[in-house]
Formats: C-alpha cells, sequence, structure tokens
C-alpha cells in the first residue's frame, strides 16, 4: 500500500570490523564529547558541581546553534555525579550444562571491588567494552561478578543523537556473550541478540558494533547471552539530543536497580523449576486469617482460605525471586553501602531511572519530595507529579525533583538528606540511595512496608467490576437483543462449552458480535501463528478503535471465528500442559495502581497518566489485530505465550513492513509481566488518542487485557519476550519477523524451523571464519544437564536480512 511506513534503515549496514585484541587500541579510555570542556570532564569525573539557580520551569526549549546540543545550566559539571537460529537463541541464554561452570565462580574469595555509586560517564562515538568475569563484594561479602570494564553496573555510555558510535566487545569469557542495546533503534544485525540477528561473540574475539544514533533519551545495555545478565553484564546508556532538551534541570544523577544474589543463576532457576514458591518466605500464617477473621468476619476468612486452597495457589505469590536470596542494588550498592547523589539546596535535580534488575519490579519513592515524570523509556512524555511509581524490569523513566530551600531564623537554608527508596513488589527488600547537600550525609531508610496480597482481579475473577462477570442470563434484557440481525448461520453452535459456560469465560462459539451490540471480539492471532490481516470493515466493525481492545467490554475471552475472505481468524483460550488456568475476565487495567499500591494515601503514577509531549509519528489507525495470551503453569514452572512455550512454537509472529497493527495482550497468569519488543515501540493505547506513549516494554498487571499498536518500519527478525529473566528462559519468548514488502508471508530467503533441546533462552554456537553478519554454516547443538526443553528456530541466510 502507498501509504505504508518505509523501513528505517533501507540499505544493509556496511562491513564491520573485526580483529584479534592485539589489533585493537588500548581500551582504558573514554572520548569525550567535542563540545564538552576540559574542566567540565573533570568536575564530572570528580563528582562536583558548581551551585546554580533553581529553573524556572521543567520544560525549558531555547535556541541553539546548528550542530551544537543545547543544555541545562552547568550540566556538564553535574553530569552524573554519579537469518535467526532458535537453538543459538535459547542455548546462548541458558544452556545450564554449559553454563553450570559459572557455579564454580560465586563465591571468590580474591580480592573483590564494589559498585559505583557515582557512575562516570565514558563519552564519545567510540568505544572499548571488555567483558570479563571481575570479583565483586555486597556488603562484605565476596563473589564474581560478569562485568563490564570490571565494574557493576558496567561504564555509563554517554551518545549524542545523530551520531554514529562504533563500540569494540572483546570477549574475555570462557563463554559466548553478547550486548544488546535495550530500546535502540538499529539494524537487525547489531541488535545483540544471539541466534536472532547475529551469532554472539566467541570467547577471545572482538566484534564491532556500528549504528546511527536515532533517537535521545535514557536507556541502557545488558547480555542477552545466558543468565549473564543476573550475574552484573548491564550498564546505563544516556543519549544527548541533537537539539534542544526541552527538560529544564540543573543536575542530573543516573540510578540503574538491579537484584544481586550469590546463588548461581543456574541454581536459582534448577530451584524455581523444582518448587516455583521456593522464595516466597511472606506465606500466609495464622495470625493473618485471624487478623482477617476480625475485619470481614470468620464465615469470609474460611470462604478465602478454602477458595485459594481449591486452586492450589498463594495470595503473596507476587514474585518468584525475593529477598530471601537476593540484596536490591542501586549503582552496584546495597542499602548498608549506600551512596549520596548531591545537589544544591534549590535546585532541579533529574534522576534518570533504570530497572536493570533480572526479575524485581520496584516502587519508587522519595519520602517528603513529589517528583515529576517528564520521561518514559527514553521518550519525552507531558510533565505528570507524583509521589511513587511502579517501575517494571527493563523500564527507565526520568524524573525532575524540586529541592527545597528551608530557611530557619538563624540560616538561609537548613541542609536537609532524603531517601531514594527502590522496594521490590512483594516488600520482601529495598535498594536506597541519598540526595544530600554533602557527600556522606545520610538519611532515614524506611522501614519495609506491609506485604501485598493478591486478589480476585488479579485472578481475573472480579466479577463486581465487569458487566460480563458472572453473567446472570436470566436477567439479561433479551428483549434489547437484535436477535434478527443475528448471524445465526455463521455460529457454530457444536463448538459452545455449554457445560463449562460459567458464564465468567463464555465461549460463544461464533456469534455475531456487531449484532448483538458487542465490541468487536479482538480479530487476529491467539495461537502460535501470526494470521493475516482482518479486514474489520467487511465484518462491519472499521478499524480498531482507541482502547476498544482493551476495554472492559471483552473480558470474557469470546472464541470468536470472523470470516476474513480466504481464511478464517480463530482465536481461543490457549489449552495444554503450559496452561494452567485462564482469566475468566481480564479487564482494562491501565488506570488502576500497581500491586501493593491501591491503598497507599498518596498519588502514584499509573499508565493513564502518560501522554506523549509530541504526537505519534504515525496516526493511521491498525488494520489487523493480534492477540496473544500471556500464560504459565506455576507448578512446572513453565512460562508462555499462547500455551506454546519457546521450544515448540511452529514459526515466528509475521508483520508486514510499513503496516499498522495493533496487538492485543491478555494476562492470563497471576504474575505482572514486563513484555519488550525489540527494534520497534509500541504506542500504549491508553486513551491519549494521538499523543499515545511511546514504550519499549510494557507492564501488564495480572488478568489484564492491553493494546498496543505498532508500526512495523523494521524488517528483519527480532526478540519478543517477558523480560523477567527466568521466565524468558523458561519458554515466554518469541521471535517476530517483519517480512519486506512483496514477501508474502515467508521470508524471501530460507527459512528453517528447527527442534532442539530448551535452553531456555539463547544458545550455543559455532563460528565460521571472520565474525561477520551473515547466516553463514551454524551448527544446533544439545546441552546436556538442562532439565528444561526447548526449539531452535534458525533462519540460514546468504546475505544478511536487513531493511533498515
Amino acid at each position: 500500500m502507498n501509504d505504508q511506513t518505509p523501513s528505517r534503515f533501507p540499505a544493509a549496514p556496511r562491513p564491520e570490523d573485526h580483529g584479534s585484541p592485539g589489533d585493537q587500541r588500548p581500551i582504558e579510555r573514554s572520548v569525550a564529547a567535542p563540545n564538552a570542556s576540559a574542566s567540565s570532564r573533570v568536575a564530572a569525573a570528580a563528582g562536583t558541581a558548581a551551585p546554580a539557580k533553581p529553573s524556572e520551569s521543567i520544560w525549558e526549549v531555547g535556541a541553539a546553534t546548528d550542530g551544537e546540543t543545547r543544555r541545562p545550566r552547568d550540566r556538564d559539571a553535574g553530569r552524573p555525579t554519579p537469518g535467526f537460529d532458535r537453538r543459538r537463541l535459547l542455548a546462548s541464554a541458558g544452556a545450564l550444562g554449559a553454563l553450570g561452570a559459572l557455579d564454580a565462580l560465586l563465591p571468590s574469595w580474591a580480592r573483590a571491588g564494589t559498585g559505583l555509586g557515582d557512575l562516570v560517564p565514558l563519552e564519545g562515538n567510540t568505544f572499548d567494552l571488555v567483558i570479563d568475569r571481575t570479583p565483586f563484594s555486597v556488603h562484605g561479602r565476596r563473589g564474581e561478578a560478569v562485568t563490564i570494564n570490571g565494574t557493576v553496573p558496567g561504564p555509563l555510555l554517554r551518545w549524542r543523537e545523530g551520531d554514529e558510535v562504533t563500540l569494540r566487545v572483546h570477549n574475555r569469557l570462557d563463554e559466548d556473550t553478547s550486548i544488546h542495546w535495550h530500546g535502540i533503534l538499529l539494524p537487525p544485525t547489531m541488535d545483540g541478540v544471539p541466534g536472532v540477528s547475529f551469532p554472539g561473540i566467541r570467547p577471545g574475539e572482538i566484534f564491532t558494533y556500528r549504528f546511527p544514533v536515532l533517537q535521545a533519551g535514557t536507556y541502557w545495555y545488558h547480555s542477552h547471552s545466558g543468565l549473564q545478565e543476573q550475574l552484573g553484564h548491564y550498564g546505563p546508556l544516556v543519549i544527548d539530543p541533537r537539539g534542544p532538551d526541552p527538560v529544564g534541570y540543573d543536575r542530573e544523577h543516573v540510578l540503574v536497580l538491579s537484584d544481586w544474589s550469590f546463588e548461581s543463576p543456574q541454581r536459582i532457576l534448577s530451584k524455581l523449576k523444582k518448587h516455583s514458591d521456593t522464595y516466597n518466605f511472606g506465606q500466609r500464617t495464622v495470625g493473618d486469617f485471624f487478623r482477617r477473621a476480625r475485619r470481614d468476619g470468620l464465615g469470609e476468612a474460611i470462604s478465602d482460605r478454602a477458595m485459594w486452597g481449591r486452586m492450589r495457589m498463594m495470595p503473596t505469590d507476587i514474585a518468584d525471586v525475593s529477598g530471601a536470596t537476593y540484596t536490591f542494588l542501586i549503582n552496584g550498592l546495597g542499602p548498608d553501602d549506600a551512596w549520596t547523589a548531591l545537589y544544591e539546596p534549590g535546585e532541579r535535580v533529574r534522576l534518570r531511572i533504570i530497572n536493570a534488575s533480572a526479575m524485581s519490579i520496584f516502587n519508587v519513592r522519595i519520602p517528603g519530595l513529589p517528583m515529576t515524570v517528564v520521561q518514559a523509556d527514553g521518550l519525552d512524555v507531558q510533565p505528570v507529579e507524583t509521589d511513587e511509581l511502579q517501575i517494571g524490569t527493563a523500564e527507565t523513566y526520568d524524573v525532575v525533583v524540586q529541592m527545597p530551600l528551608e530557611h530557619t531564623e538563624h540560616t538561609e537554608h537548613t541542609e536537609r538528606a532524603f531517601t531514594f527508596v527502590a522496594e521490590s513488589i512483594d516488600r520482601s527488600g529495598l535498594g536506597a540511595c541519598f540526595l544530600a547537600p554533602r557527600p556522606g550525609m545520610r538519611a532515614e531508610i524506611p522501614p519495609l512496608r506491609e506485604r501485598p496480597m493478591l486478589t480476585m482481579k488479579d485472578m481475573g475473577m472480579d466479577h463486581g467490576s465487569m458487566g460480563h462477570g458472572s453473567m446472570d442470563h436470566g436477567s439479561m434484557d433479551h428483549e434489547s437483543m437484535d436477535h434478527e440481525s443475528m448471524d445465526h448461520e455463521s455460529m457454530d453452535h457444536s463448538a459452545m462449552d455449554h457445560g463449562s459456560m460459567g458464564h465468567g469465560s463464555d465461549d460463544h462459539g461464533t456469534e455475531d458480535h456487531a449484532a448483538m451490540g458487542h465490541a468487536p471480539s479482538n480479530p487476529g492471532s491467539t495461537g502460535a501463528k501470526s494470521h493475516g490481516a482482518v479486514d474489520h470493515a467487511a465484518m462491519g466493525h472499521g478499524a480498531p478503535s482507541e482502547r476498544a481492545s482493551s476495554g472492559q467490554e471483552h473480558g470474557m475471552g469470546h472464541g470468536a471465528e470472523h470470516s476474513t475472505g480466504d481464511a478464517a481468524v480463530v482465536h481461543d483460550h490457549a489449552r495444554g500442559p503450559g496452561v494452567a488456568g485462564v482469566a475468566e475476565m481480564p479487564s482494562d487495567r491501565l488506570g488502576e495502581r500497581g500491586i501493593g499500591l491501591e491503598d497507599v494515601p498518596h498519588r502514584v503514577l499509573v499508565y493513564t497518566d502518560l501522554r506523549s509531549l509530541t504526537p505519534n509519528p504515525d496516526l493511521r489507525p491498525p488494520e489487523r489485530e493480534i492477540e496473544l495470551h500471556l500464560t504459565s503453569n506455576m507448578e512446572r514452572y513453565m512460562w508462555s505465550f499462547d500455551g506454546v512455550k519457546f521450544s515448540e512454537v511452529d514459526g515466528p509472529i509475521v508483520f508486514h513492513e510499513g503496516e499498522r497493527l495493533r496487538l492485543t495482550m491478555v494476562n492470563d497468569t497471576m504474575m505482572p509481566h514486563p513484555i519488550h519488543l525489540h527494534g520497534m515501540f509500541f504506542d500504549l493505547v491508553n486513551g491519549q488518542g494521538a499523543n499515545k506513549p511511546r514504550k519499549h516494554t510494557i507492564l501488564i498487571k495480572p488478568a489484564e487485557r492491553l493494546s498496543v499498536d505498532i508500526t512495523a518500519d523494521a524488517v528483519g527478525d527480532w526478540a519478543f519476550h517477558c523480560h523477567l529473566l527466568y521466565h524468558m528462559h523458561a519458554g515466554m519468548f518469541r521471535v517476530v519477523s517483519v517480512l519486506p514488502r512483496g514477501a508474502g508471508d515467508r521470508m524471501e530467503t530460507e527459512s528453517e524451523h528447527l527442534h532442539a533441546p530448551d535452553s531456555g533462552g539463547h544458545g550455543e554456537h559455532e563460528h565460521h571464519g571472520e565474525h561477520e553478519h551473515h547466516g553463514g554454516q551454524q551448527r544446533d547443538q544439545e546441552h546436556p544437564g538442562h532439565d528444561a526443553t526447548a526449539k531452535s528456530h534458525r533462519a540460514e541466510t546468504s546475505e544478511p536480512r536487513n531493511g533498515r
């Protein structure tokens, strides 16, 4: 179609430079940005900043000369004071047998380094990054981490929008590694996911990433190989805008939130597969029962316990891995060693918050200070003031805080420290640091709040909030139904499961929902396959409307079949061993607070608060819709999309170049999931019209139905997965293939779908010849000792498949 959006990278990237470590220039250096003065670089490294007057506005746009980035006052000085192969993809992320040798690395009683606290940036457009094992300590206990340039987190990389960056990655590990540039728009061969679009980096090799920087904002980078991310292989990334920065501030700090365990990640995953509640030390007690009885009555307390018992579920099962094994870090330091981020009274301080954890969702607050959210996932949003926000794994938020000027009778102001708190969603632990006017000045770290409990709504059983929940068909106004217009001819009455109709999860077969006055039932794909375009106009629905797919009118999961011409598109609840249950009434929960924040007495950020600062670049309505269910079987620790873990899928999810489509995701599990699509942004359908917030990662609540619009402008193969590391390894991973125009439903290059043992992630492989970006000859390899099964999806091509 003529109005399709073109790909961002129409030509293949030029060949990259490779060589041995001896061929490279020294790595112990950083290249400063051309417009950064020597004095400002020294100040940044020292973590100092000249006092600055308060900005008059958070949004501060002014003129800039050509080629010059306009910076907030004294910003330099205050700058961080502090063809895919599924077997490769899976094995490099998980091969527990191959990676089991890492167990021997923990603990290491060698001399250990600690976290950074203040993050000193590496600036410029050429970088050397060394991946190695390094002794590491937390709270005086020593172990060993997988580090980038010897630190946890890795160095703060500072790029400039519009530049081309070159990053030479030296692998000094005894296993494959990789770096994925999270949220960055780039050619697929530079995305850094082994087995999807590049082969990974073998031990002793140097791989050169080179690509143009097309965006600005706060991002991060991390390994997509094995379980290395859990071991410290991650770092922050800030991209300065080429033009004026609309955010006015006087100083900034980058805060990297993460989780650390002295247990090896292989041991953690093995425990979870044997007993998924291994780390749930906050289970309900007899005391909880009596408190519930006093509050709600004995009958209600007994009924509640009996219900959870029948379902063999626990309302405290909120996080798979908890503070029982994790220490929560900020910039590599635990709360006992918390560092102090400096400010001058009266300043506006920008905090760039990155959740680089493996498995942890955090509730973030600064007691006594409101936060103004100005950016989400690297992209500017209209300012919204809040007191607390929930940040999913892999999300980023930029907030600005106004530091107070507190006057007394005897002094111009009093010095005061504030505590930045990142409390885990299950409240089993927290990370902390301080904002203070003097180094070493601390404030009180608040105690953990009462642990939260899951509710009936988290199970998709909140009958009170749904129009169709617990449907009382006897009270339905059948008179108002236009039965004459019902498409009885197309109704497959044999497909209706009358025996199971509760009618909370009614399967209405092939009812004509338009004729019944219902909103359309999300035509698209729910199975392991991506189906062709749905002709909404032919169905009488028109294009999917704003929030229609995620709205409350369709929380029942109708198994509707809509005729689409050549083929019928069927979507029904996934079944099988990977699906322990489905949310009977998933609902639109975008405007709801996150788990544990429902009753806090202050303001909490919700997704409906987010509104893009500028209109979306693509305002076309979606042409088709795909529905995907997030599914699990906790007893077997199986995580999947549509009940099919990655090892068992029969192909990629197919997008077509230039199309605008809607992806509706239904969370049938009782846990929130941060879902990430590589290479493209989600436009979150949250009621903000042309100013939908654009995000690379979306946190989907239990029993939530959520929609995003996507412009498929990036030809190639892209990872799509839950960003909870062990969920991804247990099967909640897919590949999205954006096919070039005219390719039909398959790439014009050869594509094969092969089976292999599931290593839960990205696979081990063999290089042939120089480290070039081609499909090449690759071999699949089984990995003994892994207790999951997987399947490798291999795309062998004679030349790169680059549409970007």
